[in-house]
């Protein structure tokens, strides 16, 4: 059985001069492949 999930995403790397909060430098999505990912959002309003 084949999932419907498979393949590939074209996603855009993260901007250049982004602020990244607990790291040491900057992330890219190769260096996130194969691994769980969770993105917290939030606003100051």
């Amino acid at each position: 059985m084949t999932s419907k999930y498979a393949g590939r995403v074209n996603a855009p790397d993260f901007t250049v001069g982004l602020e990244w909060l607990n790291t040491k430098s900057p992330i890219s999505l190769v260096a996130l492949r194969g691994k769980i990912v969770v993105l917290d959002f939030w606003t100051y309003c």
